[in-house]
């Protein structure tokens, strides 16, 4: 895809906040991202995030700005607070176009918004007997929410877009995992609604990210039937392990999809031998046409406001990897 280098070195959108920066004060929240996005632009990111910053958590662009969810004292097995769906929901508004729209007016590069994915939420959040009749009832509700912020910020000059659903590679598995309240069937049903759009502008990517860690063995019919139900033109997939099966999630895409690897581990500090990645990309480079790829971390380094997988200084090491081996790739043309 002829664009596709537009957006060649990229991260997930969440990043380590500075020490004690209190989401409650909008005025430091807006500080604090004008220098994130000067930071990006210095590492010479294709893409620029606000870095989650105004977040408590990746859920929280969709979760904070519904009502008929509500969140309780529990946490899940991650950490997250455990939010329950008493109705079906409901937007009051733009959930995160505003804010991400103002980052154009920072700079010229691409800015990127990151939601979490309708499947995800519902598959989190239903509970039997409490509001919507069924799972796939709320995750149908979350989808048309979400389509609809995919339009508006399509609207607003946003060209990538990515969604999370990190429960998706554990259902790719030859031994899948817990699905959650929303089955497989159904979750690529919502997932799938939620990125369609009647018109795409030239340059717009809508990507997914089906989640962190590969399976150890993936099942390549239901990868294919992701990837055929899905219909994103870019699937963010992890890549910094080496396994065979990040080859086989990779080989499994469809030859006209866009695809980021995550080369680099975003929750160890230590920075990874480039001819160690270099030999893993050329291995992708046997079956896959290189010019449709791109590069980022392996997952977002701070889904969590009060839990960064690493400090600030480590994680600018590893952005600064990335971009290098991007450049190892493909050269200065970006």
């Amino acid at each position: 895809m002829a664009d596709t280098f537009n957006y060649r070195i990229d991260h997930h959108g969440s990043l380590v906040r500075p020490a004690g920066l209190p989401l409650d004060d909008p005025q430091s929240v807006d500080a604090a991202v004008r220098e994130t996005v000067a930071h990006q632009r210095g590492l010479r990111s294709t893409v620029v995030t606000d870095g989650d910053f105004p977040r408590e958590d990746f859920r929280s662009a969709v979760l904070d700005g519904l009502s008929g969810l509500r969140r309780t004292d529990e946490t899940d097995a991650d950490g997250l607070a455990r939010w329950v769906a008493e109705a079906l929901p409901k937007a009051g508004g733009p959930l995160l176009a505003d804010r991400v729209a103002r980052l154009t007016e920072l700079t010229v590069i691409a800015a990127k918004a990151s939601l979490p994915s309708p499947a995800y939420l519902a598959a989190t959040t239903f509970r039997p007997g409490l509001g919507p009749a069924s799972a796939r009832e709320l995750g149908e509700a979350l989808a048309e929410i979400v389509q609809t912020e995919i339009a508006l910020l399509v609207s607003r000059g946003v060209r990538l877009i990515q969604l999370n659903n990190p429960l998706l590679l554990g259902q790719l598995g030859t031994d899948p995992t817990d699905p959650g309240a929303l089955s497989f069937a159904d979750a690529l049903a919502v997932d799938a609604s939620a990125v369609r759009l009647d018109e795409r502008p030239e340059g717009v990517r809508i990507g997914v990210s089906p989640g962190w860690r590969a399976p150890a063995e993936v099942d390549r019919a239901r990868a294919e039937r992701l990837y055929g139900t899905v219909g994103a033109d870019r699937w963010i997939l992890p890549f910094d392990q080496g396994t065979p099966a990040e080859l086989d999630l990779v080989r499994a895409l469809p030859d006209d999809r866009d695809f980021c690897l995550g080369v680099v581990d975003a929750t160890v500090p230590e920075p990874e031998d480039i001819d160690t990645v270099m030999t893993r990309i050329d291995r992708v480079g046997e079956f896959k046409d290189l010019e449709d790829a791109a590069v980022s971390p392996s997952r977002g380094f701070a889904d969590v406001a009060s839990r960064p997988l690493l400090s600030a200084e480590d994680q600018r090491r590893k952005l600064v990897l990335v971009e290098t081996i991007a450049r190892y790739c493909w050269g200065n043309e970006f």
